[in-house]
């Protein structure tokens, strides 16, 4: 397990600098064989956090010229020696020096192999480790503030405020149950209750939490739909600021779904430009409209837009009653043209917002609803409080929540202290499986699969 492992660090392909990572014991004795410093020192006599100008060489034959930095642990990512070779950027190069490195002694990096070795070596724990690859993939400004705050420890800190509650009260019980000579009151005193009820005010908090977290760091899938040539290839353009699809007068050019991704003031918005919903017999047209039917099933929100230039037909009406009226917005494209529109038979559209693609009026006005309809005013300052982006963390603290409530229930009844035991050992379970303490291969296996080789 904790043999010598390598990867290139940096994306594949041309750059400035390629940087080829190892991680282990043997680190500094593989470098020693392949490194000339030019300072002409031996490996062993360069100091520790530096960074040392020479060339590599595999046996006598010149590989390039580079930039290294030794790290010695335990105060590093890995808590293991580090080194980190800087080479020409280029996919050639790159490959040549990890060749080099692999020849000598290492071997290659799993998927996540640096992180996980950082959480096996007590570096990180597995909420941190999850907030890296949070941090690589995150969108927007929001969704990295997020990030930085789990990889801060700001949820395992949390973590560790609820398992002190609960161990107080775990230890009253067990004296009470180890200890009946004692004579200890067998109810739990008011400030052990105050504990309780602290744990499920604060788990459910950071429940309701996550599907704010989960809009900042995945997106909002919005479908834009409608009936052929009412604007909706416009309305993306608009929103990019940039010729994305094709628009033309002829109905049907959209005949596959187009997905983007835009910042709506922090938050990821999945625009997605589907085909006209009508009756075809167009074979790859039909496939689009069978698409975007599905899209509006499964998107967390629809922009529902209907041409202000003409009446209201069958097509309008298909499409409006397959929407869910909790989650549609109605957009009245074409506003510069003489209106010939009337809405009133759209029921399940409670909000309508008029715009013109084309002229890009009333963007503004409706990036603005959209906005409000997704964070309901009540996320403004999320960067700044402690908000779950996870699933698996929602679903262990849920089930700390419950194990909680069931002692509740326990006392109530007047049920044996036994049983609160159980519970209480059920909910702090729960919790150190948020941050890793309780942890299994499998788990572990496809938590860092989603990582790149390199970290």
């Amino acid at each position: 397990m904790f043999d010598t492992i390598a990867a290139i660090s940096t994306p594949r392909g041309e750059g400035g600098i390629g940087i080829v990572r190892m991680s282990g014991s043997d680190s500094l004795c593989i470098l020693t064989k392949i490194f000339k410093p030019i300072s002409k020192k031996e490996v062993g006599e360069l100091r520790n956090f530096s960074i040392n100008y020479g060339h590599l060489y595999d046996e006598e034959e010149l590989v390039d010229e580079v930039l290294v930095s030794i790290m010695k642990g335990p105060n590093t990512y890995t808590k293991e020696d580090i080194v980190e070779i800087n080479c020409h950027g280029g996919f050639l190069i790159t490959e040549k020096v990890l060749e080099l490195v692999l020849k000598n002694g290492a071997r290659i990096a799993e998927l996540g192999e640096f992180t996980r070795r950082a959480f096996l070596n007590g570096r990180l724990d597995l909420t941190q480790a999850e907030a890296v690859i949070d941090l690589i993939h995150g969108k927007t400004d929001k969704s990295i503030s997020l990030s930085l705050n789990q990889l801060r420890g700001d949820l395992r800190e949390q973590i560790d405020v609820l398992k002190k509650q609960l161990l107080d009260v775990s230890a009253h019980v067990n004296v009470v149950l180890d200890y009946p000579e004692e004579g200890i009151d067998d109810p739990l005193p008011h400030d052990l209750v105050d504990n309780l009820h602290n744990v499920v005010n604060t788990t459910d908090a950071l429940i309701k939490s996550y599907n704010k977290g989960k809009m900042i760091k995945e997106g909002i899938k919005t479908a834009i739909v409608g009936k052929p040539n009412v604007g909706k290839s416009s309305l993306l353009n608009s929103v990019l600021r940039e010729e994305r699809a094709i628009v033309t007068h002829v109905a049907g050019t959209t005949r596959d779904v187009i997905e983007e991704v835009v910042n709506l003031n922090g938050i990821p918005l999945v625009l997605v430009d589907t085909a006209g919903i009508r009756k075809t017999d167009d074979l790859v047209e039909n496939i689009g409209v069978e698409k975007s039917k599905e899209l509006i099933e499964k998107a967390d929100l629809v922009l529902f837009v209907v041409d202000n230039s003409r009446e209201l037909d069958e097509e309008d009406l298909r499409i409006h009653d397959r929407i869910n009226a909790d989650k549609v917005i109605g957009l009245i494209n074409k506003t510069d043209i003489e209106s010939k529109l009337d809405v009133t038979p759209l029921t399940k559209i409670k909000k309508w917002i008029k715009i013109s693609a084309l002229e890009k009026i009333g963007i503004d006005s409706m990036e603005k609803e959209i906005y409000s309809y997704v964070i309901s005013g009540q996320i403004e300052d999320s960067s700044q409080k402690l908000v779950i982006t996870n699933v698996r963390h929602k679903s262990a603290l849920e089930k700390t929540k419950q194990a909680v409530e069931n002692i509740f229930e326990t006392i109530e009844m007047g049920l044996p202290m036994d049983l609160i035991a159980v519970d209480l050992k059920e909910a702090l379970d729960s919790l150190s499986e948020v941050t890793g303490e309780i942890s299994n291969e499998d788990l572990l296996d496809h938590i860092f699969s989603n990582f790149c080789v390199g970290k």
